[in-house]
């Protein structure tokens, strides 16, 4: 009954784009002009009415299309986006009501008034009234309505007919299941992305002789957040902690377990203890959480003042630094220590003097390991890209710069990466002027 176009429909997890997909569906073969319009609480996950006879309905235009038989700028008049409050009486929410498909051989009285006030063609506007057919058809999934779909016919055409409405309901039934797929996805990246926005580090803040830049890329071309997680974190006496870690996986559990890993690091980091002692203490807790157990981690504390710089890995990749000489290579540590949450680690912490500027690079494995490539020559890879484009960026100045180079460095270290999550902190050591 209806054209190819009505396959593509869910092919995308994008409301907007799946409510396009279903009037392009029903215009202009079916119908002169077709519109999707869902409730508005069925679109912030409320209950939907379901038996209950509301004194009204919100619902919001989803898509909209009308064919150039009038001439009329229907989107102009009727925008996308809009929310419509219709009362009990209307057809609209009749056909939510009784879920069934309601036929009008005219505009029914909500609808004139509101076409009337919109200011469009009022001659062209006088024609549809007079001559159109309607059909509503309603949307519900598993016993909550969700909207309705709108067609209508102008002069000329033949008015609809039940085997018509039938034909509507067979559509919506799939449009129904392809929007709750959109509106749950679009939910879930909606949380995700705000998780992720709480978890960047306020690396825009001023620290003493510290400049830091972050870059992050997930696994996988839908996933969000992972098991990565970095931060830049105050310490007492002036210091600043510089965090990287990766819980194992990149899917929800190992997001929660980073989620707790960095708040207790954030925690730990106020307290006036060394580095070695916190990460014995975020060891301690890894035990004790559930999916932190062999995740790693590398720590940095530089002291602008005495011109160190502290590490303690946890089964971690080596830091990258490269000094005034211009060659970058990975800091050789005392002690690579053991996962968190493994027992019985020692995190012996590297101290580095530091007298003049100098770069200091942590990141996450997936940028230095794929099945392609071992860790080792992926630890030099990267160090050789940094070296390249430290001497690229020689010239160049501004506060933008260090983050345009962490930015760069991140994307082309991971055009030979795996599929893992993928993390860069890029600070820039400064000590401080004897």
């Amino acid at each position: 009954m209806f054209p190819p176009a009505a396959d593509v429909i869910g092919s995308e997890l994008d409301l907007h784009l799946t409510g396009r997909h279903i009037v392009d569906a029903l215009t202009p073969g079916f119908c002169d002009a077709a519109s999707v319009y869902l409730l508005e609480r069925w679109l912030v996950d409320e209950n939907a009415y379901v038996a209950a006879d509301p004194s009204e309905i919100e619902a919001r235009r989803l898509a909209l299309r009308a064919g150039q038989r009038d001439g009329m700028d229907w989107e102009g008049i009727l925008p996308v986006g809009e929310v419509i409050v219709f009362p009990r009486e209307t057809p609209y929410a009749r056909a939510l009501a009784t879920r069934r498909p309601q036929l009008l051989d005219t505009v029914d009285a909500h609808t004139s008034e509101r076409l009337s006030a919109s200011g469009g063609d009022e001659a062209r506007i006088g024609r549809l009234l007079r001559h159109a057919s309607f059909l509503i058809v309603p949307l519900h999934l598993r016993g909550a309505s969700a909207g309705f779909i709108v067609c209508s016919r102008g002069a000329g055409r033949a008015v609809f007919l039940p085997e018509d409405a039938a034909g509507v309901e067979s559509l919506a039934a799939r449009a129904c299941v392809a929007l709750d797929n959109a509106r749950r996805y679009e939910r879930e990246r909606r949380t995700a992305l705000a998780i992720r926005r709480s978890l960047l580090p306020a690396t825009a803040q001023s620290f003493e002789g510290c400049r830091i830049a972050h870059g992050y890329l997930p696994a996988g071309q839908d996933n969000i957040i992972g098991g990565d997680w970095f931060d830049v974190l105050p310490r007492p006496g002036g210091r600043i902690g510089l965090v990287v870690g990766d819980a194992m996986g990149h899917g929800p559990e190992s997001a929660v377990a980073m989620i707790q890993l960095r708040t207790a690091v954030r925690t730990l980091a106020g307290i006036d203890i060394t580095p070695g002692d916190l990460m014995r203490r975020l060891d301690d807790l890894a035990c004790d959480t559930p999916g932190a157990s062999f995740a790693t981690c590398m720590y940095a504390e530089w002291d602008a003042r005495s011109r160190t710089c502290t590490f303690v890995g946890a089964g971690h990749p080596p830091p990258l630094i490269r000094g005034p000489d211009g060659h970058c290579a990975p800091i050789t540590l005392r002690s690579a220590g053991l996962p968190l949450g493994v027992g019985s680690g020692t995190y012996e912490p590297t101290v580095l003097l530091v007298p003049e500027p100098t770069l200091l690079l942590l990141y996450s494995d997936g940028l230095v390991e794929s099945r392609h490539t071992d860790i080792e020559q992926g630890i030099s890879l990267l160090a050789g890209l940094l070296d390249t484009d430290a001497a690229e960026s020689a010239d160049a100045a501004g506060p933008g710069t260090l983050q345009s180079r962490c930015q760069r460095l991140l994307h082309r270290a991971s055009a030979g990466a795996g599929t893992d999550d993928r993390t860069l902190l890029l600070a820039e050591l400064i000590p401080a002027k004897e």
